[in-house]
């Protein structure tokens, strides 16, 4: 797994996560711009998905538990979908809210996946 790609995942889901809740504590419903950042997430992560899938097959091994890491990578898949369908049928600012917090989630998820990959030995 590229390490530096992770980071930069990080840094995108926490910013995501921050201008989503602004944006809901502010009153402001799902915008272009709070869709548009859950759905960067989105993207990233099913390269996330891709680079994990091939990553082994060039010899870089995880040095943690499989199951924990790949369990974090569907759940961090499936949040930002099902949090961006239901602001998309909600449209409050309680559901921008939830954008902010399903970002700032798969935050979370993606570094503890980075500990698993090159961190954590078991």
């Amino acid at each position: 797994m590229i390490e530096w790609f992770t980071y930069l995942q990080l840094a995108i889901a926490v910013a995501a996560g921050l201008l989503c809740l602004g944006l809901g504590f502010a009153g402001r419903k799902p915008t272009d711009l709070s869709m548009g950042a859950t759905a960067l997430v989105e993207l990233l992560l099913i390269v996330q998905l891709i680079v994990a899938i091939v990553a082994p097959f060039a010899g870089n091994q995880a040095t943690g538990s499989l199951l924990e890491f790949y369990t974090y990578l569907v759940s961090a898949i499936l949040l930002p979908l099902a949090g961006g369908a239901w602001a998309l049928i909600e449209r409050s600012r309680w559901s921008t809210v939830i954008l902010g917090v399903v970002c700032l989630s798969v935050a979370v998820m993606l570094y503890r996946m980075l500990q698993i990959w090159t961190v954590q030995g078991v």
